[in-house]
């Protein structure tokens, strides 16, 4: 029998948080978008078209990271307050080694860590 392995990630366009779940633990790691402020600003000075070119490549770059742990998983929770949470669903539905994953997306606000692991907790205790 194998053993199921869930993981929950809050994301919006910056940042995902992603928490591997257990009954007993819940582990939390951070990844980071490489696109900031200052480089959209940066970017947006010499032209708007590289300036979205950038930053649609580097979400790209973002959201392969976070699809690389995802295979590690047999059910993932994406949710967070904004589209990035879509984008990254589109991303691995089109991915065929996603395919046997179950990935389901929920709308959130921003959370603390402590609401994003109760959240995570609930939505998985219904399993």
């Amino acid at each position: 029998m194998t053993t199921l392995k869930r993981l929950g990630i809050w994301i919006d366009h910056s940042r995902a948080q992603l928490t591997d779940y257990t009954i007993e633990l819940l582990d939390t790691k951070i990844i980071k978008s490489d696109f900031t402020h200052d480089d959209k600003e940066h970017t947006l000075s010499r032209s708007e078209n590289v300036m979205h070119n950038k930053e649609q490549h580097q979400h790209l770059e973002f959201y392969k990271k976070i699809a690389e742990v995802i295979r590690n998983y047999n059910h993932v929770l994406l949710f967070g307050p904004t589209d990035a949470k879509v984008e990254l669903f589109n991303i691995l539905k089109a991915d065929h080694r996603f395919a046997k994953i179950n990935i389901e997306v929920r709308q959130a606000d921003k959370m603390t860590e402590f609401q994003q692991k109760a959240f995570i907790r609930e939505y998985f205790s219904k399993e």
